[in-house]
């Protein structure tokens, strides 16, 4: 009990000392420091991910390791959909042992370990022990830094939207210098260099955040609902359990390169019908918590679609860019890794527009289910832009026009992704705080595992029908969100 009480003094203290400041841009200066580690972890992430699928689908004389592209893709959806996925135990790692600010640390030394192993270690071995070890970290990364971003605000704090859209900002300056570099890496020297480069960018994240961790405020540390301590025994049993379960079904061929992407996607369906259940059904929560969790199950639909189309960046495009696109830069052919790289200018370029947007317009602004269905909407058009360039050969594509299409995905993204990190943290029961936030990656988890099952349908001679049923879809689910807006709202509570 005597912990209890020390928490709630810390949280007041927290709360006096970063709400009331305002000396980073208008937001709290410990923003800076998550700001920072997360810029170095996004450029490892899409650096190690801008050159991974091509890795694993170029022959051996180009440097890879010769998998058919079917495959190869289903494995980059299946590693994407497992960093989000592994949220879930980020998240409960926090909420029950930890707290956030300390797996997020930790999690920073496994993610550099990850991207060691894939630049030192040959082979499939080098890419089964590095993907484990970076999806992972980026798990018990991505929720917990989320999760210490909303403890800088209280929940009616205007500046709190444009605040995760600062934070976005760090997150795609890291997005579009890791491709970047990494691909010239990879094409001057190698895959291997482009790997160990990514490992240097977290290294440098690492070392950032470690001397800054110590001015985040006091509840980012708070370990809001602890484990009791008789329970301990039976979770290390469980957590041996599942290691020993996942070892005998890759062992006995159950589980292979050709089905991991199913097995992500129904695994992160369970996972995610578990955990709104657990949180429904808990007697910690009250009826408005109850309500707002309820609001969110739509939301969590509008993100799956969102996200199966949008992650398709690092499936069907990289194909579509290394076979259609024609990259050529005044005589000189740019690595197809540097597609990876556009979205995140207009994101950084944009992230500030649309931060100015939301504080101007304060209570007038869109709803959260609005901007979650226009996103939605937005993101279906820009899978029909690619219509008009189907079916071409070798060097068809104008770099101009996937420029054009990416910066409908930016406005899609805009609308939806910053804009859910904070949904997430606004609906979340007090016990269930950073597990709610898992949530949201939840239906990135699922959204992305989907983005690698679906490129395993694509191919050139049927890009018409692919891109227009998959936008089809898009849109519809976007205009039906649109229509039940008021229904969703309703059940959000007086959160907007």
């Amino acid at each position: 009990m005597g912990d209890g009480g020390d928490g709630a003094d810390v949280r007041m203290t927290g709360e006096h000392d970063t709400r009331n400041d305002h000396g980073f841009f208008g937001q709290p200066r410990a923003l800076v420091h998550l700001f920072g580690v997360e810029m170095w972890e996004r450029f490892s992430f899409y650096g190690m991910q801008g050159i991974l699928l091509i890795y694993l689908y170029y022959s051996a004389t180009r440097g890879g390791l010769g998998m058919d592209e079917v495959s190869a893709a289903g494995i980059v959806g299946a590693y994407g959909g497992a960093v989000y996925l592994s949220t879930i135990l980020g998240a409960w790692i926090a909420d029950r042992l930890l707290g956030s600010e300390r797996v997020l640390f930790f999690s920073a030394i496994v993610i550099m370990a990850g991207h060691i192993a894939l630049a030192l270690l040959p082979g499939f071995l080098g890419v089964g022990v590095g993907l484990v070890l970076v999806a992972f970290g980026s798990g018990g990364l991505k929720a917990n830094a989320t999760s210490v971003v909303g403890t800088l605000y209280d929940e009616h704090d205007p500046r709190r939207d444009a605040g995760f859209s600062v934070f976005y900002l760090g997150i795609n300056l890291g997005a579009f210098l890791g491709p970047i570099l990494t691909g010239l890496a990879q094409t001057t020297l190698g895959f291997h260099w482009g790997f160990g480069l990514a490992a240097v960018g977290m290294a440098i994240g690492l070392v950032q955040y470690a001397f800054g961790r110590k001015h985040l405020p006091p509840e980012a540390s708070v370990v809001p609902n602890p484990l009791p301590r008789e329970r301990r025994p039976l979770v290390i049993g469980i957590a041996i359990a599942a290691v020993v379960l996942v070892a005998v079904l890759v062992l006995t061929g159950l589980v292979n390169a050709q089905n991991l992407v199913l097995w992500i996607i129904g695994g992160t369906i369970v996972a995610a019908i578990a955990y709104f259940a657990v949180i429904l059904a808990s007697r910690a929560i009250s009826t408005v918590e109850r309500h707002r969790v309820y609001g969110f199950i739509p939301l969590f639909v509008a993100s799956v679609a969102f996200w199966s189309l949008y992650q398709q960046q690092f499936t069907v495009l990289t194909i579509y860019s290394d076979k259609q696109l024609n990259r050529d830069l005044f005589g000189w052919e740019m690595p197809v890794s540097w597609v990876q790289s556009i979205n995140p200018i207009f994101i950084i370029v944009l992230s500030g527009v649309f931060a100015a947007i939301w504080t101007k317009l304060g209570d007038r602004q869109p709803s959260t289910p609005i901007k979650f269905a226009l996103g939605t909407m937005i993101m279906g058009v820009a899978f029909l832009l690619f219509i008009p360039f189907a079916g071409g050969g070798p060097n068809s594509t104008p770099l101009l026009a996937i420029v054009g299409i990416l910066l409908v995905f930016t406005v899609a993204e805009l609308l939806l992704s910053p804009v859910g990190l904070s949904v997430a943290t606004k609906l979340a029961p007090k016990v269930f705080h950073t597990q709610m936030v898992a949530l949201f990656f939840l239906s990135v988890a699922l959204g992305t595992a989907i983005s690698g099952r679906l490129a395993e349908f694509y191919s050139a001679q049927n890009e018409v029908v692919y891109f227009g049923v998959l936008g089809g879809i898009a849109i519809v689910l976007g205009v039906a969100l649109a229509l039940g807006s008021r229904g969703v709202l309703k059940l959000m509570s007086g959160v907007r």
